[in-house]
């Protein structure tokens, strides 16, 4: 326990033969039950966490009998620490890239201040520029912008993180079936809690990389997939926070700014490709184009700028 608080360690793992066992070996006594997810393996994945189970009672092996996805497995676990009745989850990835040193940061401001949600965050750490590949940079910052957005969540950062803890109030909030499936999960998962109003909070962890892990992501479909889901997401965060539950004008300054700014943009290219292809165009065209752009702009900025401030309180 941690703080009086039963705490259960999530772990999806997907071939993960060679470093399963360093995960399990590397968890804190303090810690009361480790759930690995074995997400339909074809190694010895299973094999290995059953052999540790056998020296560790607190090891349980849950096992999916067709490919569910990181997002899958995680919900997995999720639904069985409320059946264990848990006070919060933590999940932590099965190829040893989260620093078990890191726990009682992540863990502690569910278990004593009651925050809802705890991610870690890669980017706060000194060297992570040097330690983080540069590809999965640059593209977790995209999808951080993006997440920020879509989640209404505007002081997180490092969306991809996958080091995160959970209290037992906030899962029992989301709608783990719904969770999405694959990568995108954390992204989702952050949309769907602030819709809940849950607090949720950014702490400092190690990024550890370069250990033997072998990563299935490809960046740029795995930018383009979690970019689309983020956009719907967005949608369905607006009808459910500012709609359903509770009318917020902002609604009004999203809808205005995401007509004008792209229709202001797409004449502004006609009018350009025609100039360069046909000749002169018209000044009043060029100055609408022009002030469509602006006005959709400063729209979009000020909805930015409600929504900010209608989620302040969220800030764990």
């Amino acid at each position: 326990m941690f703080k009086e608080k039963k705490v259960a360690v999530v772990i999806p793992a997907h071939n993960e033969e060679k470093l399963i066992l360093r995960t399990l070996e590397s968890i804190p006594e303090w810690v009361d039950h480790i759930l690995v997810v074995d997400d339909l393996s074809r190694d010895r994945t299973a094999e290995v966490i059953r052999a540790q189970a056998e020296k560790d009672s607190r090891v349980r092996l849950i096992q999916h009998q067709t490919n569910r996805g990181v997002g899958g497995a995680i919900a997995t676990g999720y639904k069985a620490c409320l059946e264990i009745d848990c006070d919060l989850a933590v999940v932590m990835a099965g190829d040893a890239q989260m620093d078990p040193a890191d726990l009682p940061t992540v863990v502690a401001p569910v278990a004593e201040e009651n925050v809802d949600y705890v991610k870690g965050n890669r980017l706060f750490y000194r060297d992570a520029w040097k330690i983080i590949p540069r590809t999965r940079f640059i593209g977790n910052a995209i999808l951080s912008l993006l997440t920020k957005i879509a989640s209404g969540y505007w002081h997180i950062a490092d969306s991809q993180c996958g080091y995160t803890a959970i209290s037992r109030r906030a899962l029992e909030r989301v709608d783990l079936d719904s969770m999405f499936p694959r990568y995108g999960m954390p992204n989702d998962l952050l949309v769907e809690l602030n819709i809940c109003n849950c607090t949720v909070r950014d702490v400092p962890v190690r990024p550890v990389y370069d250990i033997g892990e072998v990563s299935g992501i490809r960046i740029p479909r795995v930018v383009f997939t979690i970019s689309r889901l983020l956009i719907s997401r967005f949608f369905v965060r607006l009808f459910e926070k500012y709609i359903v539950q509770d009318f917020h004008p902002l609604v009004f300054f999203y809808s205005l700014g995401l007509i004008a700014f792209p229709s202001g943009l797409i004449t502004g290219i006609y009018l350009f490709i025609y100039r360069v292809v046909s000749g002169p165009v018209s000044v009043t065209s060029a100055l609408f184009s022009i002030f469509l752009i602006i006005t959709g702009l400063q729209f979009l900025l000020f909805a930015m700028w409600f929504d900010m401030e209608n989620n302040k309180s969220l800030k764990g």
